[in-house]
């Protein structure tokens, strides 16, 4: 439902990031839900790599949907980007796959949706390939999880550095607001908590990098006993069992891995931030609030409070600022789910002639309406029906971003079991008004409030005629 939300507000990629530490225990869904599920089985290996399988033979497909435990949250400082860097390292080849053909030998064989992210919390590697491919998908992926150092170079390592960098300049250094929000993000995680750095990492850590640095990371992180595959599709069960124990059993386990105990970041007081902009040319500005964790109670009421601020011209920040005051050129507000400790963003784009400051006024006059008077059944209604009918889509697929097998590994990864399809539905449908209003209320005045505004154009040098 994380997902879903993110899609209904059309966030950027770079807003989705979140890992390995088990969330707060949810509350129990209501008993009159109507159940959903995806069937699944779910067991280990020896070495510890944890496997789940569903089948779905509505079309001759399958999907190999691979998740490490481990994201930017369990690096550490001065040592960031990492677990990006890796993302970019395992399509380079491996002892028994020649570089930069793992992508090729896929599409060959009319692999879809094949891919590979990284957020704070987890990375993933995920392919759909026709049924009779299943065994090709499951080599390639044993082959760089058990066989990827082998085939690692200092002169591999130099390249994918410098595509990182270049992502980093072109995603945050010389995107309009990207620097911006990195100072923003950061104020609200002072470091060293591990979400203070982007998960692309920071340029200095990027450039530091060693050889014996990256190979540390992997051999720590990348092992089936922190690895999770899922399996989902139209195949034979027994015998996907045997491949996975053919190519996935003689890696080595190892010591599982833990994450990194770190407290909660909290802020005592508000904190203005004035930033100037060099990039953008309209006045910005930018508030975050710390919030429940994902899947905590508390999330879903404030996730629904983002979409009834933002989503849609009837939303109320939308209506205020875009269409009726015409101030802002766009609007969002969202809540930011992540494992350890979530963040309530808003933000909006002024139009010219605009202040920032007017924007923030107007922006809290319109968090003031819903903390005095509430939101009705009608407007949190719409998100529930969003929601339910963006879920049904979501589950036609097997592979792919909130197919089948990534809302298995989600809920494995985040609750520790792969079946909550049916109490993560039943908790949006459990948010009342006056749920979204308390979410509202907690949004205090201790927040973080960025306002940037475009550099002033150096004045034209004049000189006298005489």
């Amino acid at each position: 439902m994380r997902r879903l939300l993110a899609t209904l507000l059309l966030l950027s990629a770079s807003a989705a990031w979140a890992q390995a530490q088990t969330a707060p225990a949810p509350t129990a869904a209501p008993a009159d839900t109507e159940t959903l599920s995806i069937p699944f089985e779910r067991y280990k290996l020896d070495n510890g790599l944890e496997v789940i399988m569903s089948v779905d033979r509505k079309i001759p497909v399958v999907a190999v949907n691979l998740w490490y435990h481990v994201g930017a949250y369990h690096e550490q400082p001065g040592r960031t980007g990492f677990a990006h860097l890796f993302e970019h390292m395992m399509f380079q080849g491996s002892q028994h796959v020649a570089d930069d053909q793992h992508i090729g030998m896929l599409e060959k064989l009319g692999a879809t949706s094949l891919n590979g992210t990284t957020n704070f919390d987890r990375t993933n590697y995920f392919q759909t390939v026709p049924s009779n491919h299943l065994e090709t998908a499951l080599w390639l992926e044993s082959d760089r999880m058990g066989f990827l150092l082998p085939a690692m170079t200092e002169e591999k390592l130099r390249t994918q550095k410098e595509v990182v960098k270049n992502e980093r300049r072109q995603g945050v250094e010389t995107a309009p607001y990207g620097l911006a929000y990195e100072r923003f993000w950061q104020a609200l995680f002072p470091a060293p908590h591990p979400y203070y750095g982007r998960v692309i990492g920071s340029m200095k850590d990027l450039e530091a990098a060693t050889m014996e640095d990256v190979t540390g990371f992997f051999k720590v992180w990348y092992r089936p006993s922190n690895a999770t595959l899922a399996v989902v599709g139209d195949f034979d069960v027994e015998e996907a069992k045997q491949l996975i124990e053919k190519y996935f059993g003689s890696i080595p386990s190892g010591e599982k891995p833990q994450a990194p105990e770190v407290a909660p970041a909290s802020l005592n007081a508000p904190e203005q931030i004035a930033f100037e902009e060099t990039i953008g040319n309209l006045p910005m500005v930018m508030m975050g609030w710390h919030t429940p964790a994902m899947y905590a109670d508390g999330d879903a009421e404030a996730s629904v409070l983002g979409v009834v601020l933002s989503q849609g011209r009837s939303s109320r920040l939308y209506k205020r600022l875009v269409f009726e005051k015409e101030l802002a050129q766009s609007v969002s507000a969202y809540q930011q789910s992540l494992g350890a400790q979530s963040v309530f963003v808003i933000s909006a784009m002024a139009r010219p002639g605009v202040t920032a400051e007017t924007l923030q006024k107007e922006i809290d006059a319109v968090l003031e309406e819903v903390r005095t008077q509430g939101v009705t059944e009608d407007e949190v209604q719409r998100v529930r029906n969003r929601l339910q009918t963006s879920a049904l889509s979501g589950l036609q697929r097997v592979g792919g971003f909130g197919g089948k097998a990534d809302t298995l590994q989600e809920y494995n990864h985040f609750l520790g079991d792969p079946g909550r399809l049916a109490w993560d539905m039943a908790r949006y449908n459990a948010v009342t008004p006056e749920m979204v209003q308390q979410a509202a209320q907690k949004l205090d005045a201790n927040r973080v409030v960025l306002i940037a505004k475009p550099k002033a154009p150096a004045a034209a040098a004049t000189q006298e005629v005489k």
